[in-house]
């Protein structure tokens, strides 16, 4: 692990400023599995990033628990709209990232954010930062603030 160098990660600390690290490692961190075991913590304290499309077009950022599974219909009831999965090409436009390296914050437009209740059992949570080897440490009080996200249950029963 050292401090990040890459160019979407450099992006992903200009955002967060100096209370927070982006940090790569050699192995990837693109899955919340592949990232647990990188960094040695659990898959639960993982913030994993899922971008959905909103029935309106805009981007929809849900940052859920590594070991949650994503209801859609509780994300749709959440925003009072239809939601459906975003390809690739929708979330590099909507994101300015490649999936497996969409932090949850710095996105080339606002999303929408709805931020898994269940990462507020943890003191430290960790989030991609902009590559698919780069994670970031943090609060989930702070990603919450950072985001302006609302908390909410969007795991699968």
């Amino acid at each position: 692990m050292k401090p990040a160098t890459a160019p979407s990660a450099l992006k992903v600390q200009a955002v967060l400023g100096g209370d927070f690290q982006v940090l790569e490692f050699e192995a990837s961190t693109r899955t919340s599995q592949e990232a647990a075991a990188a960094i040695g913590c659990t898959v639960a304290e993982i913030a994993k990033a899922l971008i959905f499309k909103s029935a309106e077009g805009r981007a929809v950022l849900v940052v859920a628990s590594g070991v949650n599974r994503v209801d859609e219909k509780k994300v749709q009831t959440l925003l009072g709209q239809r939601i459906s999965r975003a390809d690739a090409d929708f979330v590099r436009d909507r994101t300015g990232f490649a999936i497996g390296g969409v932090p949850p914050v710095g996105h080339a437009s606002r999303p929408v954010v709805l931020i898994d209740r269940d990462l507020e059992r943890f003191p430290y949570v960790w989030a991609a930062g902009g590559t698919p080897n780069a994670v970031f440490r943090i609060a989930p009080a702070d990603l919450i603030r950072l985001t302006q996200g609302r908390v909410g249950d969007v795991a699968k029963e």
